[in-house]
């Protein structure tokens, strides 16, 4: 028997650790019940933290959390998925194809930034989906310094004022101090083309953001999207010009192209509509998780968003029940009853909110403190010990904050 995860994003690892402890629990050797888990590379991309300063330092090692689970790591990146021959081909890193087949399918392939056909995005545009691309930024940022000190140079215009649209417009205007100096006048916007920065946040947290705003001097056009973008600035939908050679692209995600290939239904963001044991309805071998599903998370209908804080528990489920499927055991509903944000607001410290309503529970350094524990310590691998990492991938325990 053989299940396959395709992933080791936060929902490929907990799938790998959750199919992991089922089979150990059922007394099934490995030799008779494979596990593989296929990525290009073996370690877990820390994305949450990407908006921050040194992005090359912000990956977590992979091999050892899963040789100690008696998980094989496949090196290669999935291209084709066929659900008739129950099949994966794979390229390999040096250029070879290979086909491998699964009994179970765990698709756990994440989420891709969402790139519309705006002139010169491709070539002038900076963001935060991939280490590259957080490289890419910072390397761009601490060049700056070598550039003459105009107008242009201090500015940046984040297009995207959603989540990691503010994480970053809130940071951005220390980094960039810290590069071209303490009194270096700094110009930060965000291009938003709803009527509010943080509209899906809701009412309760935005007199928090909107503050934190204007304590870091970050201005905002709202109703406004661009339009196109050069090496010196961007074109607004309102005819405005903004000097900038800072553009940082941040709106809006969609699942990865694979999920395309999996003949069933997917919503707008590419992600496959999962049942609630995060099987893909009329494809009995494949399960989805994290931001290639969309999935309910209780009996209401609340949709899982795509964040770290649901993969984490939505994988622990789907390897827990395409495990449980090989061996004829029952699988579980996947649930997720409490919801959080931890929003980092820069030098205005950050915002706790807990429920889908998102009442407000901590602002300011307390709840820096919080995010900071959550970037540090919560979102990273458990320690490469055989039964403390399958403990850790329990469905029932893992984190439900």
């Amino acid at each position: 028997m053989r299940l396959l995860i395709i992933g080791a994003g936060f929902a490929g690892m907990y799938a790998a650790l959750s199919a992991a402890r089922l089979r150990d629990i059922e007394g099934v050797s490995p030799d008779r019940f494979q596990i593989a888990l296929v990525a290009p590379v073996p370690t877990l991309t820390v994305r949450p933290r990407l908006y921050e300063p040194r992005p090359e330092t912000l990956t977590a090692p992979l091999l050892d959390v899963l040789d100690a689970v008696d998980v094989d790591y496949v090196q290669g990146h999935a291209e084709r998925v066929d659900t008739t021959a129950n099949e994966v081909e794979i390229m390999t890193r040096d250029g070879r194809r290979r086909t491998l087949a699964y009994d179970r399918l765990v698709l756990a392939t994440g989420s891709r930034l969402f790139r519309p056909d705006i002139p010169g995005l491709a070539a002038h545009g900076f963001s935060v989906d991939t280490v590259d691309d957080a490289i890419a930024l910072d390397r761009h940022l601490h060049g700056l310094g070598a550039r003459p000190a105009t107008r242009a140079r201090n500015t940046v215009v984040v297009a995207g004022g959603g989540f990691t649209g503010i994480e970053v417009a809130t940071e951005m205007p220390a980094r960039l101090r810290a590069i071209l100096g303490a009194t270096a006048d700094i110009r930060v916007i965000i291009v938003e083309r709803s009527d509010a920065i943080g509209h899906d946040l809701g009412p309760g947290p935005r007199p928090i953001i909107e503050e934190a705003l204007d304590k870091t001097g970050v201005e905002a056009r709202l109703t406004t999207g661009v339009t196109a973008l050069d090496a010196a600035g961007v074109m607004l939908s309102n005819g405005e010009r903004i000097e900038a050679e800072t553009v940082f692209w941040a709106a809006g995600m969609r699942a990865a192209p694979l999920t395309a290939q999996i003949p069933a239904e997917r919503d707008n963001f590419g992600r496959l509509v999962v049942g609630r044991d995060l099987r893909v309805p009329g494809v009995s071998n494949v399960f989805a998780t994290g931001d290639a599903a969309k999935a309910a998370c209780d009996d209401a209908g609340t949709i899982a968003l795509m964040s770290c804080q649901h993969a984490t528990r939505m994988g622990a489920f789907a390897g827990n029940n395409a495990a449980a499927d090989l061996l004829g055991l029952p699988t579980m509903t996947y649930h997720q009853k409490a919801y959080v944000t931890c929003l980092d607001l820069g030098s205005a410290g950050a915002l706790f909110t807990r429920g889908w309503d998102r009442k407000v529970a901590f602002v300011g350094a307390e709840a820096k403190k919080m995010k900071q524990d959550i970037n540090t310590i919560w979102i990273y691998p458990p320690k490469a010990e055989r039964a403390a990492a399958l403990a850790s991938a329990d469905p029932a325990r893992v984190t439900d904050l």
